[in-house]
């Protein structure tokens, strides 16, 4: 009997789960900006982080995991759609001719929930990523917030101390009066909220997905004590919990030394309060048995420069470096022993895999590759290559033996955005600051994979060019290449033999994905080019 109604909609089919058949359920834990080689699990001692650490020892942790679309509503996209965003467009919501996994999940019969304190979900341009969760639980006051109109005329200093304003006020600046004790905070309500969950629902249903999206250690790294001071004593030195975002701010007066010192330490705090709350979801999982039969994801969206490459903070007019793009990711899967997985790995791979385990048939055009073969221990590999960047800059192609970033040679354009929900990438700040609306040189226009009409617009100079948060210029006129043993990626060896490589295989990874037409022109890739 067919499952649909007289108007040929499909409807939900639960598909009861069979015992053997792999984990039952799925957990991801997605922690913002989470410094890859700042962690214990990777080697680092540099700041406390006995929870990941702890995670990390009953883990299969990936050693080639990079960011593949940047920044933040990007790498959702790649996460909860599977399909690299970064090369149709710079920032935006579910398209109509593509599904969030949930929806896809729910015509399954498997539950989802989704528990977040990312203010970019709930804006104009990142809006829509929650509506197919089965529930979803919003933590109010991180960041750009807008929960609350004033200032708390109560507010006495603590636990939120004092600090110095960052280049513009942001609705946190205001939430931040209003907490009492550190379980406020909103990094911690997110984790409790969590931890709740578990408890509450384990057990309950055939299936579940929960998925928490957790905004520390993302700016701004304000703590309560004792983790204030945990990492500097500038007790006498204005609170610095705002980074800049500039290649050289210290070289530019923007900061001082001290003050460049203290924010990397307070990001430390950041990070070893977040990994304390993230063990009472640890600890949930444990009373509530859920490691024999939940596979439990921890990754995140990309890193955070805090002095490094030549004195780099945020997320500045940069090629994509190690320190930004190569990222943890750690999975604790029911029978997979913990150890290292060195396979080159992306976020689509994370959808994929979510698609794969709970027998979810995406409707429109992916790009990931399910890692369950390899946590099952079948294949050593799932891809030769990751493509990484950001919309309207380099382009980045890895594989296992370097990293190749390709410059547009002439600038960023011929370029146009392909979406049909347009985006404003909101900026509080600046309210008028947005992205282009379509004019008429826009087209209608077709996604790989679809047959829904796509508006296409090109953009140029004039319109585009001056908005600082989508098209930052890169300071790097020339392409790079890395090779993968050089992590600290200090000796370019672009103009070698093995440029020719990665040339090649970057044009053939375009045009795999069915990249637009103009990125391979404007990066000198085209047929008729001569690319050097």
């Amino acid at each position: 009997m067919e499952t649909r109604d007289k108007d040929h909609r499909e409807f939900p089919k639960a598909v009861p789960y069979e015992e053997g058949s792999g984990p039952r359920n799925m957990v991801v834990l997605l922690l913002d900006s989470l410094n890859r080689h700042m962690l214990g699990a990777y080697g680092s001692g540099e700041f406390e982080t006995p929870n990941l650490d702890r995670f990390a020892a009953r883990s299969q942790r990936f050693t080639r995991h990079y960011s593949a679309s940047l920044p933040c509503m990007p790498a959702r996209h790649d996460l909860l759609c599977g399909s690299w965003d970064f090369l149709w467009r710079p920032w935006g919501s579910i398209e109509a001719w593509e599904n969030n996994i949930t929806q896809d999940l729910r015509m399954t019969g498997v539950v989802s929930h989704l528990i977040t304190d990312h203010p970019h979900l709930f804006e104009t341009g990142g809006e829509n990523y929650h509506t197919d969760f089965s529930a979803w639980d919003y933590l109010r006051g991180h960041e750009g917030d807008p929960w609350k109109t004033r200032p708390d005329p109560s507010w006495v200093g603590t636990p939120a101390l004092p600090a110095a304003s960052g280049i513009f006020r942001r609705g946190y600046d205001d939430s931040r009066t209003y907490f009492r004790e550190e379980a406020d905070f909103p990094g911690p309500k997110t984790m409790a909220a969590a931890a709740e969950w578990l408890d509450h629902n384990a057990g309950a249903h055939e299936r579940f997905f929960l998925f928490v999206d957790e905004f520390d250690p993302h700016e701004p790294f304000d703590t309560p004590e004792p983790w204030t001071y945990k990492y500097h004593d500038q007790r006498d030195q204005e609170l610095m919990i705002w980074p800049p975002y500039g290649t050289n701010p210290v070289g530019n007066g923007a900061l001082t030394e001290t003050q460049a010192v203290q924010l990397r330490a307070n990001y430390g705090a950041k990070l070893s309060m977040i990994d304390h709350w993230l063990g009472r979801v640890l600890d949930a999982v444990d009373r509530n048995g859920l490691w024999n039969d939940t596979a439990v994801v921890l990754c995140t969206d990309h890193g955070h420069y805090l002095g490094e490459h030549g004195g780099a903070f945020g997320k500045p007019g940069l090629p994509v470096y190690n320190t930004l793009g190569h990222i943890p990711l750690l999975i604790s899967w029911p029978g997979a022993a913990p150890g290292l997985c060195n396979a080159l790995t992306t976020m689509v791979d994370i959808h994929a895999t979510i698609a794969d385990l709970f027998g979810a048939v995406p409707r429109h055009r992916t790009h990931g590759r399910s890692l369950r073969p390899l946590l099952d221990g079948q294949v050593d590999s799932v891809r030769e290559w990751v493509l990484q960047g950001y919309f309207g800059r380099e382009v980045n192609v890895i594989d296992l033996d370097g990293k190749y970033v390709r410059t547009p040679p002439d600038g960023p354009f011929p370029l146009s955005i392909w979406s049909n929900r347009w985006s404003t990438m909101p900026i509080h700040a600046f309210p008028r600051l947005g992205l282009p609306k379509p004019d008429d040189r826009a087209y209608l226009d077709r996604m790989p994979g679809s047959d829904v009409p796509v508006i296409r617009q090109p953009l140029t100079e004039e319109t585009y060019g001056a908005h600082p948060f989508t098209l930052a210029r890169s300071v790097s006129d020339a392409h790079l290449l890395f090779d993968a043993a050089d992590i600290e990626e200090t000796d370019d060896i672009a103009g070698s033999t093995r440029e020719a490589h990665y040339i090649e295989l970057l044009r053939h990874a375009l045009t795999e994905v069915d990249a637009p037409d103009e990125q391979l022109q404007r990066l000198g890739l085209a047929e008729s080019e001569a690319p050097g």
